[in-house]
């Protein structure tokens, strides 16, 4: 049993995509879901969609840059079950300059470190993607 379901997920984005896998299946809920529609939006995914043959797994395709390496370089969970972290807006600062980014759960869904400086958003800082 999983009881980090953010981190399993990242980790199974970036294992798949260190091995060229083209989907990866994970369990489904709705938070997941929301982090891989954000992803999906900042282009690290190309398709989100739930599983045809289980209700119960989101499918979701990774997306390469035209030399066919994986969007995704690395991840970095921040805020773990054994410690929350917790960001105000002022510090939802940027990762390696703009080229990646920082999910965060905030009252307004989630967001992407930029998004949260727009709507002046803090929440738990989930993972750094670049």
């Amino acid at each position: 049993m999983v009881t980090d379901r953010v981190g399993d997920f990242i980790i199974r984005l970036k294992n798949a995509g260190a091995i060229g896998n083209q989907a990866v299946l994970v369990p489904h809920s709705k938070h997941i879901e929301a982090i891989a529609h954000k992803l999906k939006e900042l282009g690290f995914v190309a398709r989100v969609e739930m599983s045809k043959k289980d209700a119960r797994t989101l499918e979701v395709t990774l997306a390469y840059d035209d030399r066919g390496n994986h969007k995704i370089h690395d991840v970095k969970r921040i805020s773990k079950p054994g410690r929350r972290m917790y960001v105000p807006v002022r510090e939802a600062h940027s990762v390696k300059n703009g080229l990646g980014a920082r999910i965060l759960s905030t009252p307004k869904g989630i967001l992407s470190d930029k998004e949260a400086r727009k709507v002046r958003a803090g929440g738990e800082t989930l993972f750094e993607v670049w």
